[in-house]
């Protein structure tokens, strides 16, 4: 890195004067094969976040996030208030995740897979370039106010701009309602949903002022995320960097001198990386927190490095440490570490969401009871229950003993229907022989069963009148 250079920049955003007025960024079109890469990936992403309230499993929808009703679905399995023991986990989970994967990765999310980096870059930006040409094209037409042409492309551009924040805020509605009820409102009069309109309009606003006109500032000001980069990022990070110990001293490009033996760096200080910064940073003043590592700097930068017949990779993935030392990027134990990490985090939490039970069942002995007798042979102990059914169909609930050689149950409150999405508790007796118990507690397993199958099980102890032992009287 050239240390002439004024350290200044780091005092201030680039999209904002001494004035502190806002300095509008025209980044130029990027193309590569990072920038190629990233569209097939937002494609994909827009596909699935367009259709994904309309695809159903097991008759729910791919994912349902109804704050309203405390209803949430995810790959078609419904998740209840009852669950929220998944939820703190889940939030656990995934906040040690982001932290861990930036640590090591950086902001690829940011450039990748952030709906503020697609709908921006890969949507409104691609519908910009084309009504209004390139960067240059843009720069010249904002210079004629007031005329037939400026007049006729913006208002096509931001019209078109307001239909796409429109369907965005109804499509995030339908992750809230569901697809179906959107499409019930959708059809219904206007007048039967003036509320509802009215929200909608409020969140299309919202969405198209963030595309049309903060745009990047939404990374660089407002983005929790963006603002913890400064303190999760370190040395070792990964980042789309430039390459100083190459590139430094910056020089404009003769034909054929040879540079090096000119005192000249492989950068040629063409400003392409500058031009094509959604977020209006020069990378080779180092890692920045403008920065959302959209890559393409590096298409850029590579294709001028083709153009003049030096090595590609003056701008690339890697870490300032590498850079620093000079070597080429490897996987580190840390960085390997990390990895394993977050992968257990990932396959873990999926774990406990596909073990998760569609119903769950508690059974207790009845609080200050203990036992009573029935005749001279058996034994009686009083249980509560409670049953939370979270499918969406009632359940006929049958209760049985697991242990073949011990009681017999009787429900009190007689056959047990559990309605959907519901709960119901009642009591229950155990009645044992006798001669059936050997010890003072004795564990029992008690089924849940629903038409013939077993869905739950639960786990309680039975009281018996034997003689007890010093460590079971101590217990």
């Amino acid at each position: 890195m050239d240390n002439s250079n004024s350290e200044s920049f780091r005092d201030a955003l680039s999209t904002v004067d001494s004035s502190g007025k806002r300095v509008w960024v025209y980044p130029k079109k990027p193309k590569g094969k990072f920038y190629n890469a990233r569209t097939w990936v937002s494609i994909l992403l827009l596909i699935f976040l367009f259709t994904g309230p309309y695809i159903k499993i097991n008759g729910e929808p791919l994912l349902l996030l109804n704050v309203i009703d405390r209803k949430f679905v995810l790959f078609g399995n419904i998740f209840w208030p009852q669950d929220f023991h998944l939820f703190a986990i889940g939030m656990i989970t995934f906040f040690v995740f982001i932290i861990l994967f930036t640590v090591v990765y950086g902001r690829v999310f940011c450039g990748w897979v952030c709906p503020q980096t697609i709908f921006m870059e890969m949507l409104f930006r691609k519908i910009e370039y084309l009504i209004e040409g390139d960067w240059t094209q843009q720069k010249a037409l904002d210079r004629k106010k007031g005329t037939t042409e400026y007049i006729t492309k913006k208002g096509l551009k931001h019209g078109i701009f307001f239909i796409i924040s429109f369907l965005i805020a109804n499509t995030f509605l339908a992750y809230i309602i569901g697809g179906d009820e959107l499409i019930k409102i959708v059809t219904d009069p206007p007048s039967a949903h003036i509320g509802g309109l009215l929200a909608i309009l409020l969140f299309t606003a919202i969405f198209y002022g963030v595309f049309a006109k903060l745009r990047e500032q939404v990374c660089t000001t407002i983005c929790p995320y963006g603002r913890l980069q400064g303190v999760l990022l370190d040395r070792h990070s990964i980042v789309v960097a430039y390459d100083h110990e190459r590139g430094e001293g910056r020089a404009k490009f003769k034909k054929g001198e040879i540079r090096k033996e000119v005192n000249k760096g492989d950068c040629i200080d063409c400003h392409q990386c500058v031009n094509v910064c959604p977020t209006g940073i020069d990378i080779r003043n180092g890692t920045q927190l403008e920065c959302v590592n959209c890559t393409a700097c590096i298409d850029a930068c590579d294709a001028m490095m083709d153009n003049v017949g030096l090595p590609k990779g003056l701008i690339r993935y890697d870490s300032e440490a590498s850079i620093a030392e000079k070597k080429k990027f490897k996987f580190t134990p840390r960085i390997i570490a990390y990895t394993v990490v977050l992968c257990i985090l990932m396959f873990g939490m999926m774990g406990l969401m596909v073990s998760r039970t569609d119903v769950e069942a508690s059974v207790q002995r009845t609080a200050g009871s203990t036992f009573t007798k029935q005749g001279d042979s058996e034994i009686i102990n009083l249980y509560n229950y409670k049953i939370i059914n979270k499918t969406n169909k009632e359940l006929p609930i049958e209760i049985k003993l697991l242990n073949d050689d011990f009681g017999r149950i009787n429900v009190i409150s007689g056959n047990i229907i559990v309605e959907e999405q519901g709960l119901t508790q009642g009591a229950l007796m155990i009645i044992a022989n006798r001669d059936e118990i050997s010890k003072f507690r004795t564990s029992l397993m008690i089924g849940i069963y629903s038409d013939g199958e077993l869905i739950d099980k639960a786990k309680t102890t039975f009281i018996g009148p034997v003689k007890r032992t010093k460590n079971e009287l101590g217990k």
